[in-house]
């Protein structure tokens, strides 16, 4: 008998109970502030001037757009100043991209973080300011509510809500950041226990597990996780599949990048959407990988982050290429909708415009 369950659209997976999170998701919402276009580094007592602005929700935020814009129900636990900023990052997430906010709260005299992120040859460089949040996920998360999936990033302190998250059938997924004492201790990765998929960057990967190539780390890593994706930029990524001993390589796509921020999270998103659906460990590392690609051609992490209209036409441009190595893209025939789908909206150089009536 056919499922009555509705579906999101494009991706197969059924929903039959409404009040199911897709993907739970806890962190820090920053304003990231994005210059493009740099012709270097900026060097003390001098001025260097950006050909690009943008202005965007950042942090978890990126992650949360990205899962949102492909039709994941999203819920968030973040901590919101009571400022300029906050109204800002909150609006988008809520009202613009959709993202659950129903476990955030907002708070007088604590201001919203906020990063300068600086994109200079093909990489970027980051300054961020900030305080920790006045309360914790756990306490915001207090009981966490039902979800199909949670994606966290390792810190110094395990979350309790995300064991709660495991116990009721959550999948885990986490990434990891830079360690800012680059002491990088391999006990970190003890903390991998009960995961269920990991996607570090190959810096991060190396530096954890001593190997000299991503793909060395990718089979360290699988050793602590079922399956590991190690991202390496515009080189694509490699993943491994402990549980049945799939491995996969797949290279980078061909865009001109403008900003890489967030394209990292955009990734975690796309292989989300992929694992929750049930794809083949290859079809979810090509989507991901796909997913980036597009985000890194425009500003930001979050607003850059690619919707199904998106996707679509990007693969009716490259499907009549008469190029093999978009052979393995062809699973798109069957995914994607045959409209354009809904516009999504990009990073402006301003966080926000009065209004234009004039009396």
């Amino acid at each position: 008998m056919a499922s009555t369950e509705p579906e999101i659209a494009c991706t197969g997976i059924a929903r039959g109970d409404e009040r199911i999170f897709d993907v739970l998701l806890s962190g820090t919402v920053f304003l990231d502030i994005i210059f493009t276009g740099l012709p270097r580094p900026p060097a003390a007592g001098t001025e260097v001037w950006a050909e690009g602005l943008g202005s965007c929700p950042g942090g978890i935020a990126n992650l949360a757009v990205a899962l949102s814009r492909l039709q994941l129900r999203t819920g968030l636990a973040a901590a919101f100043g009571e400022d300029v900023y906050g109204d800002f990052c909150w609006d988008v997430l809520s009202e613009q991209e959709g993202v659950d906010l129903s476990y955030c709260r907002r708070f007088y005299g604590w201001h919203s973080p906020v990063t300068v992120s600086m994109a200079i040859n093909k990489d970027r460089s980051m300054v961020t300011h900030g305080h920790q949040p006045p309360v914790t996920a756990d306490e915001m998360f207090a009981p966490p509510p039902p979800a199909r999936a949670c994606f966290v990033h390792l810190g110094a302190d395990e979350e309790r809500w995300v064991r709660q998250a495991k116990d009721q059938g959550a999948l885990l997924f986490a990434d990891i950041g830079w360690d800012r004492t680059e002491a990088w201790a391999p006990d970190v990765l003890e903390r991998l226990a009960g995961y269920d998929v990991f996607l570090p960057n190959a810096v991060e990967a190396m530096r954890y597990t001593r190997c000299d190539t991503p793909e060395a780390a990718a089979a360290a890593l699988a050793e602590h996780v079922p399956v590991v994706v190690v991202t390496r930029g515009d080189a694509g990524a490699v993943a491994v599949d402990s549980s049945t001993g799939e491995k996969v390589d797949i290279g980078g796509l061909n865009v001109a990048p403008l900003d890489p921020t967030g394209a990292g999270d955009v990734f975690g998103a796309g292989f989300v959407l992929g694992t929750l659906a049930g794809w083949p460990l290859e079809n979810r590392v090509r989507f991901a990988n796909l997913c980036a690609a597009l985000s890194v051609q425009h500003f930001g992490g979050s607003l850059s982050a690619p919707g199904w209209g998106d996707i679509a036409a990007w693969w009716r441009t490259v499907s009549r290429r008469d190029d093999s190595g978009l052979d393995g893209y062809r699973f798109l025939d069957d995914l994607l909708p045959d409209h354009s789908g809904v516009i999504v909206r990009r990073a402006s150089a301003t966080i926000g415009l009065r209004g234009s009536g004039m009396s």
